[in-house]
Order: C-alpha cells, then structure tokens, then sequence
C-alpha cells in the first residue's frame, strides 16, 4: 500500500501564507505615494510645453510630494506666445498661475459629470502659499452648456475662466489630468485691473527660456545686465530684438572672437542685436528706412553700429557688413516689445572683420611660405602634424614598434614548434 506525502508543517504553512501576503502589498500601489507630473506628461507630446513650464518652475518639486491632485493642463497650441509674459501682463508670478491649476483632490471625468448644479469650490496649490486672499486660492467647477465645465475663480467678477476640454490620463486616485482651453488667471491678479496701471516690463530672459534653443543668448544676457537695459527701454517707443539661435551660435566659425572678449564688449555686441523701436513682422517687411541705428548706437555716434534690413527672396535680411542673418520665426510680439530669432550672430563690421565671419576653410599660402625658385619648399606644420621637436620621437616609437611586432611572432612561432612537438607524444 503506497505511502501519502508527508504532511506540510504549519509552521512551513505561515511561513508561505506571510510571504504571500507580502507579495500582495507589495504590489498594491501606495494611496500616498506622490507621481512624478512631468514624467507622466512627457507621454503626450501635445502637452511638453505645460510639462516644460512645470518643470522650470519649483512647482514640479512641489507635487512630487503629494498625491490625490488634479492636473488643469494646457495643450501646446492653447497656450500664449510666452506664459511668463502673459502671468507678468496681469501682475503673477507663472508659478503662481501653474499653482492655480493643481487642484488638491483627486477628479475623475464621472466627479464633473455629476457636480451640483450650484457648482463645486475646490482648493488648489495656490492657496497654500498663503498668497491668496481670503478663499480666492480655489476655483469653482460649474457645470455649463452642451455638458461642459467651466473652471474660474470664486469672486464675484473672476478674471479669466476655462472650459474643460477632457479626460488626458490618470494614475487611479492619486493624480487625474484635465485638459483645459487656456492659462486661469486668479482673480487676486485681476486681469482687468492691470490694464489700468501700465503694464510691469517684459522679462526677455524669461521670454527666450520658454522659447526653447535661446540657451546661449539668455545666458549671456543674463550674466551682462544688458537686459535690463532692455527692460528699461520698453517704454515709449519700445524694443525690437534679434536672437541668435543656439545652432546660430554653435555655427560661429574658429576664428570668432566673441566669446573672448571682455564683457564690455560683449555688452556692445549685444545691444547691437537691438532696434530702439517697437517694430512688428509687418513693420519690419514694409520697412522705409533700411539703415537702423541699434541700442549700441547710443553710446557711440551716430552712423555707426547700424543694421541694414532688407526684404531678399521673401524674407527679412539683416546685414551687418560682415554677415547677412534672416529672420527665422517670431518667438514674441506684444507691443512695445518684438522678439525674432536670426539665423546668424549679428557681428558688428566696427569689431569683426568679413574674415571672423566665413568659414574656416585653410587660407592659400602668403608669398613668404611660397616655395623658392631653387625648389626648397618648405612646408608649414598644419594643426595635425606633430611640432618639429617631437619628430624625432615619432621615429624612435615606429622602431620599438616594429621590433615589437617581431618578438610577437618569434613567440607564437616557438609555440607552434613546441605544439607540434609534443602532439605525438599524446
């Protein structure tokens, strides 16, 4: 008669059923574990820029913390030219308006299906600061006509509102993403109010960081103070300003002089990518005047540092007298400030030469590297060949590198031999 298996042992018994247990927990997702908004945006490409803004802000950081939230995002194409320009336009801050569109509690597309027809207050992100006034951190939820939601603030005359536009995605419970038609302003940044009082200066640092590929320019206006010479001059008459690109930048050939030039005069090269005039895309093509004074033709005399614009074959040339740019798109325009990016580093012909602008193509030799009528020619050493004194060098190491290579062989030759050898003997 066969024998029945052993019996398990209980304490086997607990010992499996605990890390059963374990396995279960651990696979259940954490009701408080915060989720990284950026990452989870960074899988809808109609949304990088709000993704880029949240990033670029401490808001990011703010939510990594937190969960059970509600995401107002901005699709890419609803967004204003430069959201820090528009938040600075109704006196916010852009970090207090990307706080305005977190809501602290988690909303599904079935919670606005259902709201109360008196509306839903929700508190945001924004009210936490303790920068709100009185209960103006929250947005009411309203349900509008056709099914839709409006999102606005709880004053009596909110400032800007936005309509709901779907469901982007969600991590169930911890974070929903909305989408909605634009930025919302809170109404303790009435929009209203601030087009009584003139409106604060353009940041254009700001400007090109939301721009993308102005990395050099914002940098270096950043660390010359020429921007807030800029600043100060948007008001009367207003600023037009040209931008090289990053790639315009990383094209300035070898023998450029920019970047080793003192700071001051790095501070003219940049105030000479300026127009002391507000000059839209249609004001720039229908130009009268092509020669225009730059900002650094107020601090020398006039004539000089001066901008040739032209229109060739369709599009907006800039000649400077040393290289020809084009403007390649319109990265901001609100009057009094216009920002074009160019495809060139405008260098002034009062500092460069046509030569620092061309390419770095080797120069045909000088009459004095010509060789002589006796046929003793002289080659000058290029930037590849080895400087004359470590010739000799270069000799000694080809000799130990050939008696090298013999040694190799007369080795794996004895070897051989010695194979050959002893395979009878096996």
């Amino acid at each position: 008669m066969g024998r029945g298996a052993p019996p398990i042992s209980p304490r086997l018994e607990v010992g499996a059923l605990a890390l059963a247990l374990l396995v279960a927990a651990a696979a259940l997702p954490s009701p408080a574990a915060g989720v990284n908004v950026t990452a989870v945006l960074s899988a809808f490409p109609s949304y990088a820029d709000f993704a880029r803004l949240l990033a670029s802000t401490p808001v990011a950081g703010e939510l990594a913390g937190r969960s059970s939230l509600t995401l107002l995002a901005v699709p890419n194409a609803n967004l204003p030219q430069s959201p820090s320009a528009f938040a600075a336009a109704a006196g916010a801050d852009i970090a207090d308006v990307l706080r305005y569109h977190v809501l602290l509690e988690y909303l599904s597309p079935s919670d606005l299906a259902h709201l109360p027809a008196s509306g839903k207050q929700v508190t945001t992100l924004f009210q936490t600061t303790g920068r709100a006034p009185s209960d103006l951190g929250a947005v009411n939820l309203t349900a509008g006509a056709n099914s839709t939601v409006v999102v606005r603030s709880p004053a009596p005359n909110p400032g800007s509102n936005a309509t709901v536009l779907g469901a982007v995605t969600s991590v169930p419970y911890n974070l929903s993403v909305l989408a909605v038609g634009g930025l919302i302003v809170p109404s303790g940044f009435d929009l209203a109010a601030s087009e009584s009082r003139p409106p604060p200066p353009v940041n254009i640092t700001r400007v090109l960081a939301d721009a993308r590929g102005f990395n050099v320019a914002a940098s270096m206006l950043q660390a010359s103070g020429v921007a807030g010479e800029f600043e100060q001059d948007e008001h009367g008459a207003g600023i037009t300003v040209f931008v090289p690109t990053d790639d315009a930048f990383a094209g300035l050939p070898a023998t450029d002089r920019l970047q080793s030039l003192p700071a001051e005069r790095k501070a003219v090269v940049l105030r000479f990518h300026v127009l002391h005039s507000y000059y839209p895309l249609g004001s720039l093509e229908s130009i009268v005047n092509p020669v225009q004074p730059t900002l650094a033709t107020e601090f020398t005399e006039a004539g000089r540092f001066t901008l040739n614009i032209t229109r060739v074959n369709g599009s907006i040339a800039i000649d400077t007298g040393v290289v020809q740019a084009s403007i390649t798109r319109t990265v901001f325009d609100q009057n009094p400030v216009a920002v074009f990016a160019v495809s060139k580093v405008l260098l002034p012909k009062e500092m460069f030469s046509r030569g620092d602008a061309d390419s770095t193509a080797p120069a045909p030799p000088s009459t004095a590297m010509a060789p002589d009528a006796a046929g003793n020619e002289q080659t000058p050493p290029t930037r590849f060949s080895s400087p004359p004194d470590l010739h000799g060098e270069d000799n000694k190491s080809s000799a130990t590198l050939a008696t090298a290579k013999r040694t190799v062989w007369w080795c794996i030759g004895l070897i051989y031999l010695q194979l050959h050898l002893l395979l009878p003997l096996l």
